[in-house]
């Protein structure tokens, strides 16, 4: 993974100096809450209903065991020991006093991490697929160019006060799994006929109030000129994108009013001057910073283990746990392990001080020092010996992280909502318990087999409900808490919307609304039919008319949730 050279280090000192100061003053009140607003919110800090929360930038995923370390020890320091995993792949702290954020910025910065740029209306944390360079399907790693474009982009000061903040996301492997096409900006890095290492580069896409998937604007850019055209769009989006209005100030609006047509005319004649300006990319710079991301070393082996194999099957709770937490790696006798954060009883995405300590010896020990994060807010050892597996299996089960659950019904992807946002419309995490407690049997769960659910608190969709196979969104509804319910959303190479099925429902009949939504799966799927498959295919209408064909009724009361509700 990459580490920070003199200049990151000389940038990130000199940004906590200013900050501290900042700080101060705020405190002394020399600076009103409005003038201290922009600066603390590019330090990652926000303000929330109970107290200021803080986000950790973690460039695409990557995270050490010394840094996980330190997660934990802020968490217990200056938190209320645990933190948050997000769907952009970054750690928040909820329970942050404004006086203790310049230390823990200092402290993020003896392991070469930083808060930087994870709010605001700039380019924000990049993100990628959680298994650059060692998935079985990855055609090219993505890592270097995502790293390059994290350097160019940090304070870069034609782009910090941006219409409206900016998402980048790269992936190099046959399946997307990083979402590109519902961020601003998605690289997918390929190769063409004759060998040569270009992007397919899509634009517009987003979520929030006005979901839209984004469009390719150029099939096939040599790497060389990454950040000139990516300067390119930047500028267009710059110069025109809307700032009278926030809820129409993202690039995808500007992409929808004008078209991808005159968008990329726009930008073909913006990156003329542009094209082989300095920020094109030489060999040397591609070079020195791939020199960071070369595989490790590797043990030769001899392919699938067999002893693991018979273990599979005569041990069904490992066998279980590998169906679903087990990814195929490139390397012969290695396998990628996701550590589930989606424990029944646990909101979704959280980890204690303990766990987190734990995750840093587990990856020690068994993944070459590293850790990967999720956008669907799990954690991923990418490099683990198959012969590992049992060992790996038992520790993990013990301290509450071996959920056999990647990918079914109670990997529940959800944002803090209402708990902690002050945008929240509506709680988010009552929901998900109340969905994981009504479904926690997990031979129910790998028979409805694979199926994405997302709950966001507000339309700013950090939950990406959008893109759930079934979705679930917080709205305000004559001052009660109500959930408006999507269906056929869907991330990955087949990216969709989701399509509303109808009026929303109370806290308590959500639980009974996901079990109505599955019996209509359970009676019309065709053999091994996933649910997204089966949404396709009869549409939304049947699953509205069991959903609302006679009332729910609500007999238990959601924990967190307000009585009227």
């Amino acid at each position: 993974m990459y580490h920070y050279d003199q200049y990151d280090r000389q940038i990130v000192t000199e940004r906590i100096a200013q900050y501290a100061d900042q700080v101060r003053r705020r405190i002394a009140d020399e600076l009103t809450e409005e003038e201290f607003k922009p600066l603390r919110l590019q330090n990652g800090l926000y303000m929330q209903r109970h107290a200021y929360m803080l986000r950790v930038a973690v460039p695409y995923g990557m995270v050490s065991s010394d840094q996980m370390r330190m997660f934990a020890s802020i968490a217990r320091k200056y938190d209320r020991g645990y933190g948050h995993f997000t769907t952009r792949q970054n750690i928040q702290y909820n329970w942050i006093n404004l006086e203790d954020t310049p230390q823990i910025l200092a402290d993020l910065a003896t392991v070469e991490m930083h808060a930087i740029q994870t709010s605001g209306n700039c380019i924000r944390n990049i993100t990628s697929d959680e298994y650059c360079g060692v998935a079985a399907d990855e055609l090219i790693d993505p890592r270097p160019l995502a790293e390059i474009m994290r350097q160019w982009s940090t304070f870069h000061p034609e782009f910090a006060y941006l219409p409206r903040k900016f998402k980048l996301a790269f992936n190099g492997a046959v399946e997307d799994r990083a979402a590109t096409a519902v961020h601003d900006i998605g690289f997918t890095v390929l190769e063409n006929a004759a060998g040569e290492l270009g992007l397919r580069v899509m634009v517009g896409g987003g979520m929030g109030r006005t979901p839209i998937l984004g469009s390719v604007i150029c099939d096939f850019l040599p790497w060389q000129h990454m950040l000139t055209y990516t300067e390119a769009i930047m500028r267009v989006y710059n110069q025109h994108g809307r700032r009278d209005n926030i809820y129409k100030a993202r690039i995808k609006i500007l992409v929808k009013a004008i078209g991808i047509e005159e968008f990329r005319r726009q930008v073909e004649a913006e990156w003329v001057d542009l094209k082989d300006d300095p920020s094109t990319i030489t060999q040397e710079e591609f070079d020195r910073v791939a020199s960071y991301f070369v595989p490790h070393r590797y043990d030769t082996l001899a392919g699938d283990d067999a002893a693991i194999t018979a273990l599979k099957t005569s041990d069904k709770a490992f066998g279980a746990w590998t169906r679903r937490n087990v990814k195929a790696h490139k390397v012969p006798g290695y396998a990628i392990a996701l550590l589930s954060l989606k424990k029944t009883g646990v909101p979704p995405g959280d980890a204690t001080a303990e766990q987190m300590d734990f995750v840093a010896s587990l990856a020690e020990r068994f993944s070459f020092g590293e850790i990967r994060v999720t956008h669907e807010q799990n954690l991923v050892l990418a490099d683990v010996r198959q012969s590992d597996l049992p060992a790996l299996f038992k520790e993990a089960k013990a301290h509450g992280l071996a959920t056999p659950n990647i990918g079914l019904l109670t990997d529940i992807i959800c944002c803090p909502g209402g708990d902690f946002c002050s945008l929240a419309n509506a709680k988010s995490i009552p929901i998900a318990a109340a969905i994981s407690e009504r479904f926690d049997n997990l031979d129910f769960q790998h028979d409805i087999g694979e199926i994405e659910l997302n709950i966001s608190g507000c339309i700013n969709a950090c939950g990406h409900h959008h893109v759930g196979n079934i979705g679930i969104l917080g709205v305000d509804k004559d001052g009660a808490e109500w959930y408006q319910v999507s269906i056929g959303g869907a991330q990955g190479n087949q990216s969709a919307i989701g399509k509303i099925i109808g009026p929303s429902f109370s806290a308590q009949q959500m639980p009974t609304v996901i079990e109505r939504l599955l019996e209509v799966y359970v009676r019309d799927r065709f053999e091994d039919e996933r649910f997204i498959d089966t949404t396709r295919r009869i549409g939304v209408a049947p699953f509205k008319d069991h959903v609302y064909a006679t009332p729910i009724k609500t007999k238990h009361h959601i924990a967190g949730e307000d009585a009227h509700a």
